[in-house]
């Protein structure tokens, strides 16, 4: 910073209120003092920094996976969101019970981190008592947590709607298909079957435990469903899956089998994937890249804003996609209505014609 500053001709604390970003310097100081440290070359080093101030411009988040569609749409957003606010992502990829408990014994995060996002792990009361001695921020994604700072989608309503939306079609065996990725490791996929269930009660049908399939991970675990439901006396008239993912694997499965969607069976995803509408399926969307940026600026705010909230729920809204993998019972061909403002359905046209766009 002596050379930048000898170079601007300013004093060494201008350089760093400068390069800090704070609005105590003119518009004609910070051009000189940004223009003397290009020339050479100059950046700030987080190491130093942190020394000075005990923050190391990082967040870190912890994940279960970095294969899925999701995970990396949802870093995406964030890591855009924590670069506007000059902060570094550090990645901790976290896919099985035993890197799990190594996490939770080293706790890597501390001293390398100013906060820590946790997404989509049902954690244990030991668990959230080792994060607490972390002594930093910790924000958790696509997961509720009481009196947590955290940013989600309400899981349980969304797949509610979808199941209302099949159950207005007149579907009554309607299977739900998850994956099965290790014990608290699926917050989001209980959460989903939740909502299966309570529209079932809620309509009078009664939960054909059979029809609850978990197994396999991502479009396996929809192949197979596929093949189990395939070995019960009666194909349900409706799939609702966990993930996009998992209902991609189901249609394949029942095209290789030559079992019409939707005309014997209907298919419903969750996500609304980016291969979703090539699929031609209708899902329940949420949008990951808004769940990753919200996180991020949440965690900004906690970090840098004084009088921030450290507690506050930030819930995301998903809605009804309806494409040609939906339909009434025995109706091939027809998309299974239009979806009214409350994500539910109207009636269906007559005539298995598709109604207006």
């Amino acid at each position: 910073m002596p050379d930048v500053a000898r170079r601007a001709g300013v004093s060494v604390s201008t350089v760093s209120r400068t390069l800090r970003g704070l609005p105590t310097v003119s518009p004609a100081t910070r051009r000189k003092v940004e223009q003397a440290a290009r020339e050479l070359s100059f950046s700030i080093s987080r190491s130093a920094s942190s020394l000075v101030t005990g923050r190391t411009g990082r967040v870190a988040v912890m994940v279960p996976t970095l294969q899925a569609w999701f995970m990396g749409a949802m870093l995406s957003g964030l890591s855009s969101a924590l670069r506007a606010a000059d902060l570094d992502l550090m990645i901790y990829d976290v896919p099985s019970m035993a890197e799990r408990r190594r996490f939770f014994e080293r706790l890597p995060a501390r001293r390398n981190a100013d906060a820590l996002l946790v997404v989509s792990f049902d954690l244990s009361r030991e668990e959230r008592g080792r994060l607490d001695e972390l002594g930093m921020p910790v924000v958790f994604v696509s997961q509720q947590t009481e009196g947590r700072a955290g940013v989600c989608v309400d899981d349980v309503e969304g797949a509610r709607r979808g199941t209302q939306y099949l159950v207005n079609l007149g579907h009554r065996r309607i299977a739900f298909v998850q994956t099965d990725s290790g014990k608290g490791f699926a917050f989001s996929a209980q959460e989903r079957v939740r909502g299966y269930r309570k529209v079932l009660a809620e309509a009078g049908i009664p939960v054909e435990e059979d029809l609850v399939i978990c197994g396999g991970i991502g479009q396996r675990a929809g192949a197979d469903a596929v093949a189990r439901l395939l070995t019960t006396p009666q194909l349900p008239t409706a799939i609702f899956a966990e993930s996009d993912e998992v209902a991609m694997g189901v249609l394949q499965a029942l095209h290789i089998s030559r079992i019409a969607v939707p005309g014997t069976v209907s298919v419903l995803g969750f996500d609304d994937h980016e291969l979703a509408e090539l699929f031609d399926l209708s899902t329940v969307a949420q949008s990951p890249v808004e769940v990753g940026r919200t996180a991020g600026e949440l965690v900004r705010s906690v970090l840098c804003e004084e009088d921030a909230d450290d507690t506050r729920q930030i819930v995301l809204p998903t809605r009804l996609v309806l494409r040609g993998s939906t339909a009434p019972p025995g109706t091939p061909g027809d998309p299974g209505g239009t979806p009214d403002a409350d994500g539910l359905t109207l009636a269906a046209p007559a005539s298995g014609e598709r109604p207006p766009s």
